[in-house]
């Protein structure tokens, strides 16, 4: 499913007072809507299957016509059989640039829509009747490292608008930089009520325009915190197997099942292992960087903030060249420093004496 053949459908750009006039077509097996999620538009367009119109039936074409009033990032999404028609990527993006081009500019503007699928190993089709327990989040329906980096000129003010269209909330955290929630669904952010972040939670149905000045060079992830959404294809009910000796039973899988690797006794890390999966399986933790094995899937990516791009080059610049002497490296120097540990408080008998002394403080005569 999707729209126009793809999922996250097309984002659909327009400015703060265009009439906008839209012609849906319905090639599903049954009735779908479209709701134009957190616009301000006549009651009769707002896309509600048997309340504010009647669906629309397979073969047919609709067509929805309304003013964008308010300029601001929006979503469209069905409001028929939502379950299993949003289950399977039928969800879009709608940015209303403001009139005044210089209110809110930026230099680079990033879009992406959060998603969540229920898709078995070896499987194609989500599993439409999932609540929570879903195994692959995605932005704009991609995995990593399937997810391409956004791209920075250093200095460059930087907007990223994110609508959360899955079950739950997600955590979004940028490395090496601050930033303001600048939008809302509702819309401009008052710059009196904005404050510091470095994470920000995106709700259900929410939408979050994140802005900041991107003065720190390098390869900065971006990714949602809570650590099983990035990554994919994981089971749930997978013993915890830290600390067990898998040896005697591992010989004898391994008579069966010659690739069979001892997995989960030393920690979840898949480092540069590999193994045979299923067509159309997604590794768990995957993505290789400058160093190594990155470990990682889902909802993640990178900021990549480079001094000598020019304006409008989104190409990958590739792996970020750290200056000498700034990456973390292995201690070579014999056995590593004591650390510093802090004085030590005052005893209890000198804490009564500086009690005492207090300016103010009450001396009994005897």
């Amino acid at each position: 499913m999707g729209y126009n053949g793809q999922s996250p459908g097309p984002t659909i750009e327009v400015v703060e007072g265009d009439r906008v006039r839209i012609f849906v077509t319905n090639k599903l097996p049954e009735a779908t809507s479209v709701h134009w999620h957190g616009q301000r538009l006549p009651n009769g367009m707002d896309g509600v299957a048997g309340l504010t119109q009647p669906a629309i039936p397979p073969g047919k074409t609709y067509v929805y016509e309304f003013t964008a009033r308010r300029a601001g990032t929006f979503m469209y999404h069905p409001h028929a059989d939502e379950m299993v028609q949003m289950a399977m990527g039928m969800m879009g993006f709608w940015v209303t640039h403001p009139k005044d081009p210089g209110l809110m500019r930026v230099d680079r503007d990033f879009v992406f829509l959060m998603s969540a699928y229920d898709i078995d190993p070896g499987a194609a089709t989500p599993k439409v009747s999932t609540m929570l327990d879903f195994n692959l989040w995605t932005w704009n329906s991609r995995t990593f490292p399937g997810i391409d980096p956004l791209v920075v000129r250093q200095n460059d003010r930087v907007r990223i608008r994110i609508g959360n269209l899955t079950m739950t909330n997600h955590p979004i955290h940028l490395h090496g930089h601050e930033f303001a929630v600048t939008g809302t669904d509702g819309g401009w952010v008052p710059p009196a009520a904005r404050w510091p972040e470095v994470t920000t939670d995106v709700a259900v149905g929410q939408m979050r325009a994140i802005e900041f000045d991107a003065t720190e060079e390098g390869d900065w992830a971006l990714h949602c915190h809570k650590a099983h959404h990035t990554m994919n294809a994981m089971g749930h009910g997978v013993p915890t197997m830290i600390g067990v000796d898998q040896s005697r039973v591992a010989g004898k899988i391994a008579r069966l099942i010659p690739d069979y690797m001892v997995m989960g006794d030393k920690g979840g890390s898949m480092g540069d292992m590999e193994m045979p999966l299923p067509d159309n399986t997604l590794p768990m933790m995957t993505g290789r960087g400058p160093y190594g094995a990155i470990e990682m899937g889902g909802m993640f990516s990178t900021v990549k903030v480079r001094r000598d791009l020019a304006r409008n080059d989104y190409r990958d610049p590739g792996w970020y060249r750290a200056p000498a002497g700034s990456v973390a490296r292995e201690w070579q120097g014999g056995d590593a420093p004591a650390p510093r540990r802090a004085p030590e408080a005052p005893a209890a008998a000198d804490m009564s004496a500086m009690d005492s002394a207090r300016p103010g403080a009450h001396h009994e005569q005897h």
